[in-house]
């Protein structure tokens, strides 16, 4: 994929298709110490064991509509071929956790993609699912939250066009914030 974005809606997805309403994602970009991570959970049914131990086998996937899973096993690679570092767990009942590192600077990393447009499409995808998002930058963190969002909103669909909008400004403006 030519931006890990496109990795985090991948996982994001699988998410959701395994009946998760609550996606927790964590991008920690530590320049300083040349470490870029993602750490994505979700509060769906898990898997069990022995779907665990195939999790980044193209060949395997757990879902009913196709035959390969591509996107772990993609994500996998690309860390692993940028220095960086790839795991799995999942609890049966609990969730998933997908975590994975990369060299900052490896010449192979891909670009980390624009954050405040995969969120917009994440929430204009799936208005019936939360996101906390957190992103820290050298240790400068941004956190966003769609359950206290939805608090101030008082019913006003997160999907809502200009609302989504104001979401989205808002996401650029703070990731602009802790990178200045």
């Amino acid at each position: 994929m030519k931006e890990i974005s496109l990795h985090i809606l991948d996982v994001v997805e699988n998410g959701i298709a395994a009946e998760a309403d609550l996606i927790t994602l964590i991008v920690d970009e530590a320049v300083d110490r040349n470490v870029l991570s993602l750490t994505i959970s979700d509060n769906g049914k898990g898997l069990s064991p022995e779907q665990q131990a195939k999790v980044a086998d193209p060949f395997f996937t757990s879902r009913t509509t196709r035959r390969v899973g591509m996107g772990l096993s993609l994500l996998k690679a690309a860390a692993e071929r940028c220095g960086g570092g790839f795991s799995f767990t999942s609890e049966e009942g609990k969730g998933s956790r997908v975590f994975c590192s990369f060299l900052h600077d490896h010449i192979d990393r891909a670009p980390l993609g624009d954050m405040a447009m995969t969120m917009e499409v994440l929430m204009a995808g799936y208005p019936e699912v939360d996101f906390l998002y957190c992103h820290l930058y050298n240790g400068r963190e941004f956190e966003f939250d769609t359950r206290k969002i939805r608090q101030e909103l008082e019913g006003v669909p997160l999907s809502e066009p200009a609302v989504l909008r104001h979401l989205k400004a808002g996401i650029e403006e703070e990731l602009e914030k802790i990178r200045t």
